[in-house]
């Protein structure tokens, strides 16, 4: 089995999204102790934003090395969905939205002909099916469904609209809001979501 951790927040050790995907991947090795884990840090290693070179070179053009080592990676993305039986994806929200770090790991995954494919009746998603995903969303205020601000959640929704896009529809959110409302507000956030963490199951 194996299981593929990415995170994507900037705060380093600060990072309420990166404490739950290590507390999330760390149930999953208790869960099955043969899994094996490949890691992506997206800030530390960010991938380019797509540009005119990236389409430059999709039409037959040489890329300069900068991009050319960025297209390498994005066949990494291709081959590490493919292998993983689950994905554990590290998302804060930044401004109702994902990090563009992250938005720049989703334009390599979404990818016409590899990860879905447009038929008569619409567009179908290619990854393997029984494949699981483990969102741990961090949020300062609150967004939830019962929010008065919920329509500003442009994060957990886009996230379940994309992967679902390319097949990737066992998808589990594990949540902690109101993180920056106050110090007892974000030990309660914690608190949820870790019990949240310790239900999950294989």
């Amino acid at each position: 089995m194996k299981l593929l951790h990415i995170d994507s927040s900037i705060l380093g050790p600060n990072s309420v999204s990166r404490t739950l995907t290590a507390e999330i991947v760390e149930r999953q090795r208790r869960l099955h102790p043969e899994i094996e884990v490949t890691y992506r840090d997206l800030a530390a290693e960010p991938h380019l934003h797509f540009s005119p070179a990236h389409i430059a070179a999709a039409q037959g053009a040489t890329p300069d090395a900068a991009v050319s080592t960025d297209l390498a990676s994005g066949g990494a993305v291709l081959d590490e969905l493919f292998a993983a039986d689950i994905i554990v994806i590290g998302a804060p929200m930044y401004n109702f939205a994902v990090p563009s770090q992250l938005k720049a790991w989703i334009d390599r995954s979404l990818i016409a002909g590899r990860t879905f494919h447009y038929t008569a009746t619409g567009p179908e998603g290619l990854l393997p099916k029984g494949k699981k995903v483990i969102i741990a969303s961090s949020r300062g205020g609150f967004y939830g469904p019962n929010s008065p601000t919920a329509t500003f959640d442009h994060q957990e929704s886009y996230l379940k609209q994309a992967l679902g896009f390319i097949g990737l529809t066992d998808i589990t959110v594990v949540r902690a809001e109101g993180i920056a409302v106050s110090p007892e507000s974000r030990k309660a956030a914690l608190a949820s979501a870790r019990t949240e963490i310790s239900a999950l199951a294989a």
